[in-house]
């Protein structure tokens, strides 16, 4: 058999349910799965079956089967870390009968569970917000199951769910109530098919490589179209607000930046224990505060659900007061809960999680030399690389928000004092309790800047270009993180020298606010944003569709 295909061995006397054996044996997420009586091992796992197979004693044949499949070659996975998945099979049935009367058991255990229950059930997360657990999950479980009869697969409901919200952002962008309440109810509409592309994946085990790349970059794209939809609409009513839209994207990318950060220095540390994280076990033990903290943080169904019915019924300028006031204190109340955690933490970061804060650092060029020209100052581990981060977004947000020119030479000059400090913030590996801060207060120096120098440049179409350059950034960014997820790395070296960095882009747009007239400067916007969207999304589509990444189906966005 070819090496890159998955090879599976079942015992012969394994009973259970088929799609017992479905989930073990052809779910392409896990380099190696197993149910008692079944193993599987993708080709990243066969080396490692290999050798545990090779460990199996001479003479140790079908008699022995079971004892090689459930204890020997699993634990054998076990130990050499590949990566083993043991299916959780609640109510489902699989075992080994060793006798005729087991056999007999096994099968009446097996007739008494509603198999298609199981994966109507199963179909749908275990761990959801509230309004899509209460209000969409009841029924999209069903419509997922008719999508899965009449052959649909999960990208084309993703495709789906994508249409439906740009359609929704033309609504909005009509400027009429006919349009707002279209658009409300469309966005309602795009989001059950959202959670419906999942649910068919898990429900009919339809995992690919291009899904998860779809699902995972084009509900950022749903949302921030539905921005600048909402923005137009607004326009056509005399009010612009433009400047709130990009505030609201800004904030919910730099959401995600501390959620994906902290979970990438966290997930595979070592001693990675905290008294404040065992209080929130207990939390979550007690039934009504688990639904509260969901809900807290605003998560993608609350946020869908209260931008949906505020569009439908009020204003674009309320609707993006009411999301920047709730995204702004769910961002305190995660951001302040996960400080609290790494600093009551004793956990040990491993070298690919700092190889991972690096890369979510997005550094370029500059930034690189002044690393290493930087080397060996400072402490692995202390507080040094996130307070230089900060201090690198402090001092060029202060500047540019309070002084009364930011489009100036001077400016420039503060976004290169800038660069140095986010270039010593990176200059040792990042495995400190606080690292993980790094990324987010580059991205927020970076986005924030742009949309400060937009708006002071007050002409038209300055933040509508500013809007699209920095959804072209943040798009590069969530690829970064999803290519991390995958397990591939991030993007290649090249492409980041390319757009820069996130210090290069600064000094770019400085430099072009300095140099030019406010028109000038609109144009030179939109053209970057134009170049940097073309780079990264050809560089994207090539990488998801031609390369060998993992097929994990997107899960949904942080908590």
């Amino acid at each position: 058999m070819p090496a890159q295909e998955r090879v599976a061995l079942v015992d012969p006397r394994f009973v259970g349910h088929l799609h017992a054996l479905r989930l073990a044996l052809t779910d392409p997420r896990f380099p190696a799965a197993a149910v008692p009586g079944a193993l599987t091992a993708q080709a990243a796992a066969r080396p490692a079956l290999a050798r545990a197979v090779g460990r199996i004693p001479v003479g140790a044949g079908t008699a022995h089967l079971t004892d090689v499949l459930t204890e020997t070659l699993t634990e054998s996975l076990d130990r050499d870390d590949t990566g083993l998945h043991r299916v959780e099979l609640g109510s489902l049935v699989a075992t080994v009968a060793l006798t005729p009367a087991q056999r007999e058991e096994a099968r009446e255990a097996v007739a008494a569970v509603d198999d298609e229950a199981v994966r109507l059930r199963t179909a749908v997360k275990s761990r959801d917000g509230f309004f899509t657990t209460f209000f969409i999950s009841p029924y999209s479980r069903y419509l997922a199951r008719w999508c899965a009869r009449r052959g649909l697969t999960p990208n084309q409901v993703t495709t789906a769910s994508l249409l439906t919200a740009l359609i929704a952002a033309g609504g909005a962008a009509t400027g009429t109530r006919a349009g707002f309440v279209a658009a409300g109810v469309l966005l309602l509409l795009s989001f059950v098919l959202d959670c419906t592309d999942g649910q068919l994946a898990r429900y009919s085990l339809q995992y690919s490589t291009l899904g998860a790349w779809l699902d995972a970059t084009f509900d950022r794209a749903k949302e921030y179209a539905y921005y600048a939809g909402l923005a137009l609409g607004a326009a056509r009513g005399g009010d612009d607000v433009w400047a709130l839209a990009l505030g609201a994207m800004v904030l919910q990318t730099c959401r995600h930046v501390v959620d994906f950060a902290f979970n990438e220095a966290n997930h595979d540390a070592a001693g990675n224990t905290s008294p404040t994280a065992a209080l929130s076990d207990k939390l979550d033990s007690v039934g009504w505060t688990v639904w509260v903290r969901r809900m807290i943080v605003l998560p993608i169904g609350e946020r869908w659900a209260m931008i949906a019915v505020l569009t439908a019924l009020t204003t674009p300028r309320i609707v993006f007061y009411a999301l920047l006031i709730g995204c702004a204190l769910a961002a305190c109340y995660t951001t302040a809960g996960r400080v609290l955690r790494s600093l009551t933490r004793r956990a040990r970061r491993t070298d690919r999680a700092a190889r991972a804060l690096a890369d979510l650092a997005d550094s370029g060029p500059l930034a690189e030399l002044i690393a290493r020209g930087a080397h060996g100052r400072g402490r692995t581990g202390s507080f040094l690389a996130p307070a230089m981060a900060f201090l690198s977004t402090a001092v060029l947000l202060v500047w540019v928000i309070f002084e009364s020119d930011p489009a100036s030479w001077l400016t420039v000059g503060v976004a290169a004092c800038s660069a140095l400090l986010a270039g010593a913030a990176v200059s040792r590996p990042l495995k400190g309790a606080l690292d993980w801060l790094v990324p987010p207060f580059f991205r927020a120096g970076e986005y924030v800047t742009i949309l400060v120098l937009a708006a002071r440049a007050d002409v038209p179409g300055a933040l509508p270009a500013a809007f699209g350059l920095v959804a072209a950034v943040a798009y590069h960014h969530y690829d970064t993180v999803y290519r991390i997820r995958g397990g591939t790395g991030a993007p290649p070296r090249w492409l980041v020298r390319a757009t820069g960095g996130h210090e290069g882009r600064v000094l770019v747009v400085t430099v072009l606010a300095a140099a030019l007239s406010p028109e000038g400067f609109t144009i030179a916007l939109t053209a970057l944003a134009v170049v940097l969207a073309l780079l990264v999304l050809i560089e994207s589509i090539r990488f998801w569709v031609s390369s060998g990444a993992p097929a994990v189906h997107d899960e949904g966005e942080p908590a």
